[in-house]
C-alpha cells in the first residue's frame, strides 16, 4: 500500500524547531526531521520519549570495567605474578589502586566504542543499509520535515509555508 509524503525544506534550525511545535499543536503528526546537527529541544517538540542510550552506555561502561579487571586479575596475578615496586602480588584487592588507570581507560574505551556501533545500528546507518534521507542536502546546510499526507495534502502544503518551508516536496511512497 503506498502513502503520500510530504516534505518540508527549511533553511534555519530555529524556524524548523518552532514550525515543529506549530504543525504539532494543530494536532498533526510529524513523522521525522532529518537535520545535519543535533537541535536542542526537537526530541521534546517532536513528543519522542526519552532515550535509552544512557543506561546502555552505562552497561557498556560496566561491561569494560568487569573486563579489564577480569584481564589484569588474569595477567597480573594468575598467569603471571611478578613483584613489581615492592607490591604484593597475592590479590587484585592488593593491588587495585595500581589497576585504577587501566581500568577507568577500559570503561571509557567500551562505552565510547560500543555506544558508536549501537546509534549507529538504532539509526540505521550502518554499512549495506537501505536506509537514506529524502533530501541529501540533510547532510550540509538544510533541514528537512516529513509529513505523511492523509487525503489533506493542500492544508499540509499551507501549513508548511506558513511555517516558513523553503522548498515543498510531494512524493508517492510505496
Amino acid at each position: 500500500m503506498s502513502k503520500k509524503v510530504i516534505y518540508g525544506v527549511y533553511d534555519d534550525d530555529d524556524v524548523i524547531l518552532q514550525a515543529v511545535k506549530d504543525i504539532r499543536a494543530k494536532g498533526i503528526h510529524v513523522d521525522e526531521v532529518y537535520s545535519p546537527f543535533p537541535i536542542h529541544g526537537l526530541d521534546h517538540a517532536l513528543g519522542l520519549k526519552p532515550s535509552r542510550l544512557a543506561i546502555a552506555s552505562f552497561i557498556y561502561g560496566c561491561i569494560g570495567l568487569s573486563l579489564g579487571l577480569l584481564m589484569m586479575w588474569y595477567m597480573m596475578i594468575q598467569d603471571w605474578p611478578q613483584i613489581i615496586g615492592g607490591k604484593p602480588n597475592f590479590s587484585l584487592l592488593q593491588n587495585l589502586p595500581a589497576f585504577v588507570p587501566i581500568a577507568f581507560e577500559l570503561t571509557v574505551f567500551f562505552a565510547a566504542h560500543l555506544m558508536v556501533i549501537t546509534y549507529l545500528m538504532r539509526c540505521k546507518l550502518y554499512p549495506g543499509s537501505s536506509e537514506t534521507s529524502p533530501d541529501p542536502r540533510t547532510t550540509d546546510d538544510k533541514f528537512l520535515m516529513e509529513i505523511e499526507a492523509h487525503g489533506n495534502e493542500a492544508d499540509l502544503i499551507a501549513l508548511m509555508k506558513e511555517t516558513g518551508a523553503q522548498e515543498i516536496k510531494e512524493e508517492q511512497i510505496a
